[in-house]
């Protein structure tokens, strides 16, 4: 656990944070991006797998303030030598304080130790802030698509960083 002014990261997994996580997606999404209902089950299905499987070189980490879930992220495992990271966001009350940035850095050190060679997200192109903070630790886009999904047009990004 680590506590940032009053902020508490933790990896350990408690009744609520996955129908947690998958509202604050589902309403954060709607609210910036416009995205409708479909987006939740596409969070809220690959969420709940993981944590009822979650394996060694594997975790999220839950950011709570006040006993309230604020935001979070995971690495997730595709292969022996490439992981995803997902899930990654935050409430907006604690954005602009080096969190996200704290959460990448602890996800990137976990997926060095567990031996992977690589690492990838995906993304759409309207979240700049978050390509920002992305492209800072060294990822680069690999792939981009434009799509219809979750009510509106955009283009997918793959980001990819060697380890």
């Amino acid at each position: 656990m680590v506590n940032t002014s009053g902020i508490i990261i933790r990896t350990t997994i408690k009744p609520g944070d996955t129908g947690y996580i998958t509202f604050m997606h589902g309403k954060l999404y709607a609210e910036e991006c416009g995205f409708d209902h479909t987006f939740e089950p596409y969070v809220a299905i690959p969420l709940s797998e993981f944590i009822k499987n979650q394996g060694p070189r594997e975790r999220i980490w839950i950011v709570e303030r006040d006993g309230l879930v604020m935001g979070s992220v995971a690495v997730v495992k595709c292969s022996d030598e490439q992981a995803q990271l997902r899930w990654l966001l935050l409430d907006p009350e604690i954005r602009e304080r080096g969190v996200g940035r704290q959460l990448i850095e602890e996800a990137l050190a976990f997926t060095r130790r567990c031996g992977y060679s690589s690492i990838f997200l995906l993304t759409v192109d309207i979240l700049p802030r978050a390509a920002g903070l992305y492209k800072s630790f060294g990822f680069k886009v690999t792939e981009e698509t434009k799509t219809r999904m979750w009510g509106r047009e955009m283009t997918e990004q793959k980001y990819e960083l060697n380890l």
